[in-house]
């Protein structure tokens, strides 16, 4: 025989601090199940064309039908050992990217230094070097990346004692620096201020052990 049970629903704001936590949890669990990296993607893409980078992409179906190109950047994170980001390029020298990177990004003194150092290494060989970035084994950071380093040369001039350590130093300094902004946005997402936010915008409802109710 069928039966009417009356349950009492509440707010977040309603609940005690542990049932808070509880109902924030429940929402980490799935919250981030679409590509919420997205917009850090479109940044570093932007950087590495500022960089003079051409990021290797890959087909990927679209729904309708038809394919899209997905820049080829990983990663895996955030807080195990060997968690990082990477990517597979080709580099070449582009001339005022210091300029353009400060420009594009006015504050972030370690994307600075990076554009410095690419610039310096290019000056010390005519502006010549080029380098291919590709993705080896089955981690995703800074050094699974394989960074091949050449001097173009017309003269056959070999490169200098430091250039191919000093552009890979470069390049890995960037996979780290977009490791940082991925684990910055994750923070954010799943912090209590935006999970409160998310939970109340959705008028969700929990009961008062701060279970989802429904």
């Amino acid at each position: 025989m069928p039966e009417i049970i009356e349950t009492t629903v509440y707010r977040l704001d309603e609940l005690d601090d542990r049932a808070k936590e509880r109902a924030r949890n429940w929402y980490r669990e799935g919250a981030l199940d679409y590509e919420w990296f997205d917009s850090v993607f479109e940044d570093f893409e932007q950087i590495c064309k500022i960089l003079g980078i051409c990021l290797k992409t890959t087909a990927v179906p679209l729904m309708g039908g038809g394919t899209r190109q997905k820049p080829r950047i990983w990663f895996s994170g955030f807080w195990s050992q060997g968690d990082g980001a990477c990517f597979e390029a080709s580099y070449s020298y582009r001339k005022d990217a210091s300029r353009g990177l400060r420009g594009y990004a006015p504050q972030d003194a370690e994307l600075h230094a990076i554009a410095d150092a690419m610039q310096a290494i290019q000056r010390g060989n005519f502006f010549q070097l080029y380098a291919d970035i590709s993705h080896r084994g089955r981690y995703h950071h800074e050094f699974s990346m394989e960074i091949f380093v050449e001097r173009d040369s017309p003269t056959y001039q070999p490169m200098t004692d430091d250039a191919e350590e000093t552009l890979a130093d470069a390049l890995r300094d960037l996979a780290r620096w977009l490791y940082r902004q991925l684990r910055a946005e994750y923070e954010y997402l799943t912090s209590d201020e935006a999970v409160d936010e998310v939970i109340t915008a959705n008028a969700y409802t929990f009961t008062e052990s701060g279970r989802r109710f429904g």
